[in-house]
C-alpha cells in the first residue's frame, strides 16, 4: 500500500503537513476528504491500526459536529455508530489523516509525524 493522506484543500493544518511531506521527501497518495472521504471499511481498518479511542477520529471543531451535537451524543454511541456517521461526511473526519502500512497519524503534530514517518 502507498501512503495516503486525507486532507482537506482549505484547512491550514493540513496544508503544513503537505507541507512537512515535502519538505522530508515522504511519498503519498492525496485525496480530498470532503470529494471521497473513508468508506466505513476504511475507517473500521483505520481505527484498528490506532490505540486511540474513535473519538479521536472525529473533527470536533467542525460545524457539522456541533450542528449535529456530537459532543453530548458521543459517548452513548456504539463503535459501530460512530464509524457509520464518520463515513457520511468527510468534514466530520479530523484531518489530515496520514495512512502508512503500519500506522494511522490523526491531526498533524510535528514530532509525532517526525518519530512515526521519518526512516519509513
Amino acid at each position: 500500500m502507498k501512503n495516503l493522506i486525507f486532507c482537506y484543500p482549505k484547512c491550514s493544518t493540513c496544508k503544513k503537513a503537505i507541507d512537512w511531506l515535502e519538505e522530508n521527501n515522504i511519498k503519498y497518495e492525496y485525496r480530498d476528504i470532503k470529494q471521497e472521504n473513508p468508506g466505513i471499511e476504511e475507517i473500521r481498518q483505520y481505527h484498528k491500526k490506532t490505540n486511540l479511542p474513535l473519538k479521536r477520529f472525529f473533527n470536533t471543531s467542525g460545524l457539522i459536529y456541533r450542528e449535529l451535537g456530537l459532543k453530548d451524543k458521543l459517548n452513548e454511541m456504539t463503535e459501530e455508530e460512530m464509524i457509520t456517521l464518520l463515513s457520511t461526511d468527510g468534514m466530520l473526519v479530523k484531518r489530515p489523516v496520514f495512512i502508512t502500512d503500519t500506522n494511522v497519524l490523526i491531526g498533524f503534530k510535528e514530532s509525532e509525524w517526525k518519530e512515526t514517518l521519518i526512516n519509513i
